[in-house]
């Protein structure tokens, strides 16, 4: 359904007519009505504004919760084993 307003008149108070030539007129003050876009770019900027807020909390919930069923892998062993190796070779250059 195309919306159509009078851009003078109080939204509240404004009703349509028809005139002689076919055209929506406002009933209050006789001017032709306006479309109302479907999308504004107020929206689209609002739109723009609320994503970038929430898109990296959501970010940050996914791989909370992912983290939580799956931990990752701690191998502790490997770590150590890696260590031995890198102060074995710093000694062994010193």
């Amino acid at each position: 359904m195309v919306r159509y307003y009078c851009p003078y008149c109080n939204p509240k108070y404004q009703f349509q007519k028809q005139s002689s030539k076919g055209n929506l007129i406002c009933g209050l003050c006789g001017e032709d009505l306006v479309k109302k876009p479907y999308i504004r770019l107020n929206q689209i900027i609002a739109l723009v504004a609320a994503s970038s807020l929430l898109l990296p909390l959501i970010y940050t919930f996914i791989f909370l919760i992912k983290n939580q069923i799956n931990p990752p892998n701690k191998n502790y062993q490997a770590n150590v084993v890696l260590l031995i190796i890198i102060n074995e070779k710093f000694h062994n250059t010193i």
